[in-house]
């Protein structure tokens, strides 16, 4: 089961398009996947123009069923859209005992249903981001080529890190996604550098780098994803780069399981 928050404290890192894409290329290569927006902004309805009859605060709320929550977009691909209602769903869930395990307790039910569970979250440290966490254990931290964008990911490792030690539960940074990138910008080299040290600092591996590419522009503008405009875009060779190394990871991670609980592994 893979479970991953997509999140930097800081904007415009390409956090939702990341978000969106890599779920899409997890459902592309069969795995179920579901894209939850914790975000009250509601990026992921915006940018796919979606509008679902019930949102994440219906979800956890009003305790709807997922299923009749969740949008379809793709084949293998639901997405739990959010919207302004979720800054209350948030104000109610401050108000909860064991505030922190809240999304992790309402999608216990429905994980066998999934492969593959991706979350996109506001850029700013709050509850929901809390919860993001502690529920996916697993942290993607999308890095554009702007300084700033380093010291947001610095405070999205420190958060995971506070967070997890607070509740007990283990959150990992497991990928730094260098995002937005440029080679022929001075600023880019400079920016890559400082994310190596943040990588060797926290042994946080650096993902394959997501080059610029106006498709993306162009897909956010008709609220496409860029699997359906152009399958072939460089941006997409990347993420699709990115995705698997993300699936070695978890892979890995899963053999090391099995192993521990005394399960023979074929080779």
């Amino acid at each position: 089961m893979i479970k991953l928050m997509i999140g930097n404290q800081k904007g415009g890192v390409g956090k939702t398009t990341s978000a969106i894409t890599l779920a899409r290329c997890f459902a592309d290569r069969g795995l179920k996947t579901l894209l939850i927006d914790s975000d009250p902004q509601g990026s992921i309805a915006v940018t796919l123009r979606l509008k679902p009859q019930n949102y994440i605060a219906d979800f956890i709320l009003n305790q709807l069923r997922l299923p009749d929550c969740v949008t379809t977009v793709a084949e293998r691909l639901d997405v739990l859209c959010g919207n302004r209602e979720t800054t209350t769903m948030e104000q109610r869930i401050f108000t909860m005992y064991g505030r922190e395990l809240v999304f992790q307790k309402a999608f216990e039910l429905y994980e066998d249903t999934y492969d593959a569970i991706v979350v996109d979250v506001a850029p700013s440290i709050s509850l929901l981001q809390a919860c993001s966490m502690v529920f996916c254990q697993n942290v993607v931290i999308p890095i554009s080529m702007d300084t700033l964008s380093v010291s947001g990911a610095g405070a999205t490792i420190f958060s995971a890190q506070t967070i997890g030690d607070s509740v007990r539960v283990p959150i990992r940074s497991v990928g730094l996604l260098p995002t937005i990138v440029n080679k022929r910008f001075g600023l880019t080299d400079i920016v890559m550098k400082m994310m190596g040290q943040l990588s060797e600092t926290y042994k946080i591996p650096i993902l394959p780098a997501i080059r610029t590419d106006q498709v993306i522009g162009k897909a956010t503008r008709a609220h496409k994803m860029v699997a359906d405009l152009d399958p072939a875009s460089k941006a997409l060779e990347d993420y699709h780069a990115a995705a698997s190394q993300l699936l070695e990871f978890f892979k890995v991670e899963g053999m090391n399981a099995q192993a521990q609980n005394g399960q023979s592994i074929a080779v």
